[in-house]
């Protein structure tokens, strides 16, 4: 079962998973036409393989540590740490660590996914 997005004033909670983590999964928090808030987990040394996104990002590392390639550079991303991913730039996300992540998507009008569950 989906977990519902989050409503306009509804207070999100963002802190580490902690024990938690073994145990959660991925999920959307906010979706409206413009901008789109996920939370990623991933398990050390899974991945999210090369990708690009229609939208600007931000990647920032609530627990753990992740590898960011993007561009051909490589970066690591620790706990409290934010990384800009540019608008249609190829990225892949490897886990260091047992990881959760905060993923902000800007989404351009009339691009896929621009759409609304949030009215």
């Amino acid at each position: 079962m989906a977990l519902p997005h989050a409503l306009p004033g509804q207070p999100v909670d963002l802190s580490p998973l902690g024990d938690a983590l073994a145990h959660s999964a991925s999920h959307a928090i906010v979706k409206t036409h413009a901008l789109e808030l996920m939370r990623i987990v991933l398990r050390r040394g899974e991945q999210l393989p090369p990708h690009a996104v229609y939208g600007e990002c931000t990647l920032l590392c609530i627990e753990g540590a992740v590898q960011v390639e993007q561009g051909g550079s490589v970066c690591d991303l620790r706990a409290s740490q934010i990384v800009l991913l540019p608008a249609r730039g190829e990225h892949a996300v490897r886990a260091i660590e047992d990881s959760s992540l905060l993923l902000t998507v800007q989404l351009p009008p009339g691009q896929p996914g621009s759409g609304s569950s949030t009215q």
